[in-house]
């Protein structure tokens, strides 16, 4: 545990001392390097020793042992602390490994991660193992503790018991509880979930908000219980608020919600111009949104938007790292810090050159480090190809209910009346709604509806990509939809597009059936290819991938499709349960 439980062993401590002492040589030296430091709010020039993963010295020294020392003169770069990302959601299509191999090309070499998908799929031995594998990669990775599933499924109590819970708050990886999606139960009395927030302020780990459109009386309320930050602001007034009521306010630009331009705007129209309380993040975007950048693009946009250079770049890193208490850590280049560090070409320009992280170069001079994050044996996490043994019949595709689902946007949905025939096996194109079919992974149950707005002229779609794992199918055509099923099936996970009786699209997630092992560039190839396909079939949306994983959660109005059934969320009721097959 004691390899665990610190971040230097006393042997490396007393190693990185002799460095200054001269008995031992640094591994790197950045010589006369123009730097950010955040203590004096100022580029400084210094020199820089680094042995393997940590900055051992800052300032004007040269050290007199550089044996076997990469020497490196930083006189026309400009550098700054690595960037952080603090709230990514790692398995949207692509994986923590993916995400982070990716992100780090982009000078973001930490991400605080949603545990979500890890606690929904993997027993707790087999996830701890993961993250503690983690820790060998360059990129550093911590991770939240979700107190509820974010849908009403089967079985929560198990899942999210309070000792799985607890063992997640205690793990030294994990920084903070939330998000706070199950916020209205708290205010209801859930005194399980006030608990837990209880035990994380006790161990000084923080907590995440999730409240959109919240009153400035809900946010005090919520505060009050323990909130610490909140991501979900989508006006200047709205981060004005939160600021009043002692939030860390987190600003967010992200695929589904790129309201970063807006928000600077309206901050600077109200004379908001203090940002040590305000942080970026990204929201677990799509990886076709990646292509721009990740927290480089934020930088950037804040610059252009005349928020000051060294406040924009503090976002990304140090007030980051002070929030979660690891600045001694992380966040700012300082003796002591892991040696995560973005060299520039200008201080305009935040997208690095080269990329330093844990010491290893994972980008130089443009260029990737292709074997600086190894592949990873995901089988033996319990991260397999999904096996389904049972079928799907004409039988499980039978529709009756006397209302559906309404589209208002990529992941907003309301009831609506049907009113038209949907007894045969086949709809017209002429209007925008689907076959609607949520059923379970391991075929014990299904529930049927309809699904307007996504589609006119979707032939069929199978997705084992969902909040919850299991398989969504939507379609106008029965039969194509019984062979997009059985195609995803053969596939062992993934999303399949299926038309007169061909495959036009498929996009394979063999992790599970929720993630894909592929690269990001890869995946955004098929992503985009998905999203072409769908758009040529009438989806008008901004988000299909958010469309599929949202259709369950109960997080965001109004009405739900879950493993109970047919959920208003308002009234917080079933209104139609899932049927047993």
């Amino acid at each position: 545990m004691l390899e665990q439980r610190y971040r230097w062993k006393n042997r490396q401590l007393r190693m990185h001392v002799s460095v200054l002492d001269g008995t031992t040589a640094p591994t790197i030296l950045l010589k006369n390097a123009l730097y950010l430091n955040q203590t004096f709010k100022k580029w400084m020039r210094a020199n820089i020793w680094i042995y393997e993963d940590r900055i051992v010295y800052v300032g004007e020294n040269l050290p007199a042992n550089t044996e076997n020392c990469e020497i490196i003169d930083c006189t026309e770069q400009i550098l700054v602390p690595g960037y952080i990302e603090p709230h990514a959601h790692p398995f949207q299509l692509y994986n923590p490994h993916t995400l982070a191999a990716y992100a780090s090309q982009f000078g973001t070499t930490t991400l605080i991660n949603d545990n979500m998908a890890l606690a929904l799929n993997l027993p707790k031995r087999e996830a701890f193992s993961l993250l503690r594998d983690f820790r060998s990669i360059p990129s550093t990775m911590f991770w939240w503790c979700r107190f509820d599933s974010q849908t009403e499924i089967l079985y929560e109590e198990e899942t999210f018991s309070h000792s799985n819970i607890k063992s997640w708050l205690e793990h030294d990886a994990v920084l903070q509880g939330g998000e706070l999606t199950g916020w209205p139960k708290l205010l209801n009395g859930d005194d399980m979930m006030l608990h837990w927030i209880q035990e994380a302020k006790r161990m000084r780990k923080k907590i995440e908000g999730h409240f959109p459109g919240a009153s400035e009386k809900t946010l005090a309320k919520m505060m009050l219980l323990g909130a610490d930050c909140d991501h979900e602001a989508m006006t200047g007034e709205e981060i004005y608020n939160r600021l009043m009521q002692g939030y860390m306010v987190s600003l967010r630009y992200s695929s589904i919600r790129p309201d970063l331009p807006d928000i600077l705007d309206d901050m600077k129209r109200l004379g908001i111009d203090a940002y040590d309380r305000l942080i970026f993040n990204t929201d677990g975007a799509t990886s076709t949104f990646y292509e721009q950048g990740i927290t480089d693009a934020m930088i950037r946009i804040a610059i252009e938007k005349d928020v000051p250079v060294i406040d924009a770049y503090n976002m990304a890193s140090v007030n980051i790292a002070r929030y979660y208490g690891i600045d001694h850590l992380l966040g700012n280049i300082a003796t002591g810090r892991v040696a995560n560090i973005n060299f520039l070409s200008s201080v305009e320009n935040p997208t690095p050159v080269s990329v330093l992280a844990k010491g290893k170069w994972v980008k130089r001079n443009g260029m990737k480090v292709e074997e600086a994050y190894p592949s990873v044996d995901w089988s033996q996490y319990g991260l397999k190809p999904m096996e389904l043994d049972w079928e799907l019949t004409m039988d499980d595709l039978q529709f009756s209910m006397p209302f559906g689902i309404k589209m208002e946007n990529s992941v907003i949905t309301k009831p609506y009346s049907i009113a038209i025939d949907v007894s045969g096996d086949e709809l017209t194109t002429d209007h925008d709604e689907c076959f609607f079919t949520l059923i379970d992974r391991k075929g014990k149950w299904r529930i049927n509806t309809m699904l307007k707005g996504f589609a006119n002229n979707l032939s069929a779609l199978a997705s084992s990509f969902s909040n919850t794992g299991d398989i969504i199918l939507i379609g106008k055509n029965k039969q194509d939809m019984l062979l997009a099923f059985n195609r995803m099936k053969e596939l062992d996970g993934g999303i399949v597009l299926v038309e007169g009786g061909e495959v036009v699209c498929e996009l394979q997630l063999p992790l599970a059936g929720i993630m894909s092992n592929l690269p990001m560039e890869e995946l955004m190839v098929q992503e985009k290819r998905l999203l072409e396909e769908l758009k040529n079939r009438g989806y008008s949306f901004s988000d299909p991938i958010y469309s599929l994983l949202f259709f369950s959660t109960t997080h965001l109005p109004y009405i739900r499709i879950t493993q109970q059934g047919m959920y208003d969320v308002m009234n917080k009721t079933v209104l139609f349960p899932s049927i047993m097959r």
